[in-house]
């Protein structure tokens, strides 16, 4: 179970390195425009909060590369909640999709790691 747990953990740290670029660096691309459903205009107009958005998400990522390196579990345990409570969130208010992108494989690495 500690293997898949850290398996787990690990794709969401890359899941949030993804969306770190496509936030930072792909908003007003076609594959940004594709992925959020948006319009160049409309990309152009909140291309500085996506990239500060996008920043929030690489820190998320950094600590969670963080907690794989010193195999702290208070430390993934922490940074997993913190992925958990944004999925959440972002479900419940920008789009129903962000909780199962972001929220569920949070959920899924966070049983793992408390059954490992």
């Amino acid at each position: 179970m500690h293997t898949l747990a850290t398996a787990l953990l690990l794709l969401v740290a890359i899941e949030h390195v993804w969306i770190l670029i496509l936030e930072m660096f792909l908003w007003t691309k076609p594959l940004g425009l594709k992925t959020f459903r948006q319009s160049k205009q409309a990309a152009e107009a909140t291309r500085v909060l996506a990239a500060n958005q996008g920043l929030y998400n690489g820190f998320l990522a950094a600590g969670l590369f963080w907690s794989l390196a010193t195999g702290e579990r208070p430390v993934q345990f922490f940074f997993l909640i913190c992925v958990l409570v944004a999925g959440i969130y972002g479900g419940l208010t920008a789009k129903r999709s962000i909780l199962y992108i972001q929220g569920l494989p949070a959920l899924l690495a966070l049983l793992a790691l408390l059954a490992s």
